[in-house]
């Protein structure tokens, strides 16, 4: 009997039509089959929280966990933290001596937390990341892959002897170019005020020593951000995208860099559609000289076999 009870516990389907349309009702605490009605549990558990949030600040408020395990944390977020808050449960205000041990123990508790060269580093550089990432606006799960790389090199001791800001750029531009993230290595060294070169020879070493392979760049990602920043229409875009996969499809792309492409397919079509941009305006959104521009224009037009005035 005992045995039977342990089966209907772990069921995961109807013994009696084997339907899966298993319904819990977690009031009268039982499970029941949706097809014939039959009664599978008794007394289940209840796992939910005791409380009731009707909003997302309450139900934030009211949530009794912390924050989950973030790589782009220096402590990886394991660590507690003692708030500045100087009153009680009751919201009066705490005694002088009070107040003087909880900034003590604030101050210790923060030492505590760094206190090895590792920890004075991953916090500095942490701080770089976070401020570099809102700075380019990626999201959260770019942040997290430049912070594993960064740690991976830490490990590895690539960061000993060079600018923290440095590799931290590198890392964030390497975690862009993984996932196929639209920023270039002159817009992430702009933002995190370390010299174009340096970023560039730190990215060269990451590939190297860790060993990352990297996706070919793929044109396409830049033609909505070169046409947001000019304000070329959406079926001008349209027509460069398709310009840019004839192109690739007849291997007209390869070993071309990929803004410049993007920039001269939105200048084609700009011509196709009679739309009025320059290519120094088109040059300028995509941070290319005009040479650049000219020059994969004529390169595509030839290619192509289009019809375009010179």
């Amino acid at each position: 009997m005992a045995s039977k009870e342990k089966q209907q516990r772990f069921m995961d389907k109807c013994p009696e039509c084997d339907s899966v349309n298993l319904i819990h009702d977690y009031d009268s605490g039982e499970t029941i089959c949706g097809n014939c009605g039959l009664v599978l549990r008794e007394q289940t558990m209840d796992k939910g929280p005791e409380w009731r949030a009707f909003t997302q600040e309450e139900k934030q408020s009211r949530s009794r966990v912390g924050i989950p395990t973030s790589y782009s944390v220096h402590d990886k977020g394991l660590s507690t933290a003692i708030g500045r808050v100087d009153r009680d449960a009751f919201g009066r205000k705490l005694p002088l001596s009070t107040r003087l041990q909880m900034w003590r123990l604030r101050k210790w508790q923060i030492r505590s937390r760094v206190h090895s060269s590792v920890d004075r580093n991953l916090a500095q550089a942490m701080a770089e990341l976070d401020r570099l990432s809102d700075k380019v606006h990626v999201p959260n799960a770019i942040k997290e892959k430049a912070a594993v790389v960064y740690r991976k090199a830490l490990d590895k001791g690539l960061v000993r002897g060079r600018s923290i800001a440095a590799i931290a750029a590198a890392a964030l531009y390497a975690a862009c170019r993984t996932t196929g993230t639209a920023r270039t290595l002159r817009e992430i060294s702009e933002a995190s005020l370390v010299d174009k070169k340096d970023v560039a020879r730190c990215y060269r070493l990451l590939l190297r020593e860790l060993d990352i392979q990297m996706p070919i760049a793929d044109p396409l990602t830049y033609v909505s951000k070169i046409a947001e920043r000019t304000g070329i229409s959406g079926p001008t875009q349209g027509l460069a995208v398709k310009i840019l996969r004839e192109a690739k499809a007849q291997r007209a792309a390869a070993g071309k860099d990929p803004m410049g492409l993007a920039a001269a397919a939105l200048y084609i079509a700009c011509l196709q559609n009679n739309e009025k941009k320059t290519q120094k305006d088109i040059a300028e959104a995509a941070g290319v000289t005009e040479v650049t521009v000219r020059n994969r224009y004529k390169s595509l037009k030839r290619e192509l076999k289009l019809e375009l005035p010179d």
